[in-house]
C-alpha cells in the first residue's frame, strides 16, 4: 500500500467515543477505556486527598477513587444533580471514577474530522487533549484519560483506595 493510501485509510478510521459534558464544553473519550457509566452515588470523603478527589465509593465490593473532572480542570464546583454521572475507567491497571455533569451519547466519528488542538487551549492543559473533533454544529474535545493524571497523582490515588 502506498504511503498516501495508508494515510487515507488511517484518516478514515472510525473513532468510537463516549461523549460527556462539563459545563458548556463537550468532551469525548475512547469507549474502550470506559468500563461503565453510573448515576451519582454517595461518595465517602477521604482526609488529605487532593481537592479534585471527591472521595471513594464501593463499586460491587471494590473501593474506587472518584475524581471530579471539573475540579481537575480548574473549573468551579457544581452541585450534583439527576444528570451527574460517574464514568468508570481503568487506567494503568487502576479502576477510577470520573464525575461529569452529564453523559451525552456514544459517537462514531471518522478520524478525518479531527485535528490537533491549538497549542494554547483556554482553560485546560493541552497535554490532556489528543484532538478536537469537528462535528456539524459543535466541537468535541477528545481527552487522553491516561494523561489527565500524572504519574505522581496516579501513585497517590493508589494510596487513597
Amino acid at each position: 500500500m502506498s504511503e498516501i493510501a495508508a494515510k487515507q485509510a488511517s484518516s478514515d478510521e472510525l473513532l468510537q467515543l463516549v461523549s460527556f459534558n462539563i459545563g458548556e464544553e463537550e468532551f469525548g473519550v475512547d469507549i474502550l477505556k470506559v468500563q461503565e457509566i453510573n448515576r451519582m452515588v454517595e461518595v465517602t470523603r477521604v482526609p488529605n486527598a487532593p481537592e479534585y478527589v471527591d472521595g471513594v465509593i464501593n463499586l460491587r465490593g471494590k473501593v474506587i477513587p472518584i475524581i471530579d473532572l471539573r475540579r481537575r480542570f480548574g473549573m468551579a464546583r457544581k452541585e450534583k444533580d439527576k444528570n451527574t454521572r460517574i464514568i468508570v475507567v481503568e487506567l494503568s491497571g487502576k479502576v477510577l471514577g470520573f464525575v461529569v455533569d452529564a453523559v451525552s451519547e456514544v459517537l462514531r466519528i471518522p478520524q478525518s474530522v479531527t485535528e490537533q488542538p491549538p497549542s494554547i487551549v483556554a482553560g485546560i492543559d493541552a497535554e490532556y487533549i489528543t484532538a478536537i473533533g469537528k462535528l456539524e454544529n459543535r466541537l468535541l474535545i477528545l481527552l487522553d484519560l491516561d494523561r489527565v493524571l500524572n504519574t505522581d497523582e496516579t501513585q497517590l490515588l493508589k494510596k487513597v483506595a
